[in-house]
């Protein structure tokens, strides 16, 4: 998977690290989470969801009817918990290492 893909899919675990939420929902907890810089468009947010419940990254906790429309509530499994935990490790460490080379934070920078 493309680093952009993974950083998309981290933030639809990332929105669902706290509690299990319906496809609108997600999507505005990706808005809150990035300050309105991602906005998941219907499609391509049904699409990433569908990848994570193929690798077992999600699962669909509860189904029902609102207002004459099918809604699924999506919630982690462990595996998703998993690797939203690495690449949280992983994004972590690119950051440090930024950080360090911009020499921000009292780090030295190298000459």
């Amino acid at each position: 998977m493309s680093e952009r893909g993974m950083q998309e899919l981290a933030l639809l675990l990332t929105a669902l690290a706290n509690a299990p939420r319906h496809g609108y929902a997600i999507a505005q907890e990706v808005k809150a989470i990035t300050d309105g810089r991602v906005v998941p468009r219907t499609g391509a947010l049904y699409g990433a969801l569908d990848r994570l419940l193929a690798d077992d990254l999600i699962r669909v906790e509860r189904e029902e009817v609102v207002d004459g429309r099918a809604r699924r509530t999506f919630a982690l499994t462990p595996a998703g918990r998993d690797r939203l935990a690495a690449e949280a490790e992983r994004m972590a460490a690119t950051a440090s290492e930024a950080r360090r080379r911009l020499g921000i934070g009292g780090a030295v920078q190298p000459t």
